[in-house]
C-alpha cells in the first residue's frame, strides 16, 4: 500500500487503501481492482465508476455509511483529501476550547455546496459526531443527498440555496449558530476553462489529452461567473452579514494566487482574525482560509450559547 504523502495524522487512509479490506465488505469492488506495474491493487482513477465503487467501499468500511451512491455526473470527490478539511477544522475548533476537540451533535457545521456526494457531513459526522446542514443550489443533488440519508437514517439537515449569487444569505436562519462553515467552491470561471484544466491534470499525469472529468461535476460544482476568486469575494460579503451567527468561516482555496486578494478581502470586511492552513495529499497542496470576526476572549463563549 502506498502511502498518502502528509495527510493528516488522524486521517483513516494516511497509509493508502487497504484493497482486501475494502473489497471483503465491498464485493463489488473487486471487479474493478487491478495491479499497478508494482503488483500493487489499484483502480483505473480514469475511470468514473470505478472512483465512485471506490468511493462507496471507504465510506462503507471506514465511516459506518451502508449504502452510497450518486447520480452520473455529479461531482464524485476523492475522501482522503475531502476528510482531510474535516480534520484540520477539527483542530482549529480545538484552538478555540482550551486544545480539545469537540465531539457531538451540540457541534454545529454548515457545508456550503453539500453536492449529492454528502461527503463532507457523512465523513465529519463519523469521525466527531458533529450535526451537519447541508446547503446546495441544485435540486438533483439534494435528492441524492437525501436519500443516503434516508437510507442510512442520518440526521442531516439539508436546504435549498434558491438565488444563484447567494451564499449565506437566505439559508442562515434567524435562530442559527454554527461553529464552523465550510465549502469546496467552483474553481473556474467558465466551463471551457473548466476542460482546459482536467486537459492539463490529464497531462501531468501523463495521460494525455483525455478529456474524462473521472471525479465528474455538474455546471454549479466546476465553475461561476468570475471564478473562484469572485465567488470568494461575496463568501467575505456576506459572512458579514452573519458574522455573529457563525464562530469560523472557512473554505478551500484551490489557486494560491487567490490567497492575497482574498487577504486583502478580509482585511477591508473588518474581521478579527484569519487563518491559512495548508494540506497534502500525495504531490498535491490544497489549502483553505478560516476567518472569524470573534475575537480570543469572546470564542471560548460561543459554542456553549443558547445551551449548546
Amino acid at each position: 500500500m502506498a502511502a498518502k504523502a502528509k495527510l493528516h495524522p488522524r486521517n483513516l487512509h494516511s497509509e493508502g487503501y487497504d484493497f482486501a479490506r475494502l473489497v471483503a465488505q465491498t464485493p463489488e469492488l473487486g471487479a474493478f481492482t487491478l495491479r499497478n506495474p508494482l503488483g500493487q491493487p489499484t483502480i483505473d482513477f480514469e475511470d468514473p465508476a470505478a472512483v465512485r465503487m471506490l468511493n462507496r467501499a471507504l465510506l462503507r468500511t471506514h465511516y459506518d455509511i451502508e449504502f452510497w451512491d450518486i447520480p452520473a455526473g455529479y461531482l464524485c470527490p476523492p475522501i482522503p483529501g475531502r476528510v482531510d478539511y474535516i480534520h484540520h477544522l477539527a483542530d482549529l475548533l480545538a484552538d478555540s476550547n482550551n486544545q480539545e476537540i469537540p465531539r457531538g451533535r451540540q457541534i454545529k457545521a454548515l457545508d456550503i455546496g453539500t453536492g449529492a456526494s454528502l461527503v463532507y457531513p457523512l465523513t465529519g459526522q463519523s469521525a466527531y459526531g458533529w450535526h451537519f446542514t447541508g446547503v446546495d443550489i441544485d435540486a438533483g443533488a439534494l435528492k441524492s443527498a437525501k436519500q443516503i440519508c434516508d437510507f442510512n437514517k442520518l440526521s442531516i439537515t439539508l436546504r435549498r440555496q434558491d438565488e444563484a449569487g447567494n451564499i449565506f444569505r437566505g439559508v442562515i436562519e434567524g435562530g442559527d449558530a454554527f461553529d464552523v462553515t465550510l465549502c469546496n467552491p467552483p474553481f473556474h470561471a467558465s466551463m471551457e476553462q473548466a476542460n482546459k484544466g482536467t486537459q492539463r491534470k490529464w497531462a501531468n499525469l501523463g495521460k494525455g489529452r483525455s478529456q474524462k472529468l473521472n471525479f465528474g461535476g455538474q455546471t454549479a460544482e466546476l465553475w461561476c461567473p468570475g471564478g473562484e476568486i469572485a465567488f470568494l469575494a461575496r463568501m467575505v460579503e456576506q459572512s458579514m452579514e452573519v458574522a455573529d451567527q457563525c464562530l469560523w468561516f472557512t473554505s478551500l482555496v484551490s489557486k494560491k494566487d487567490n490567497l492575497q486578494p482574498l487577504q486583502r478581502i478580509l482585511g477591508k470586511a473588518g474581521v478579527a482574525e484569519v487563518k491559512v492552513v495548508e494540506m497534502a495529499q500525495g504531490q498535491k497542496t490544497s489549502r483553505f482560509v478560516a476567518w472569524t470576526y470573534a475575537r480570543k476572549s469572546q470564542r471560548s463563549l460561543f459554542s456553549k450559547r443558547d445551551g449548546k
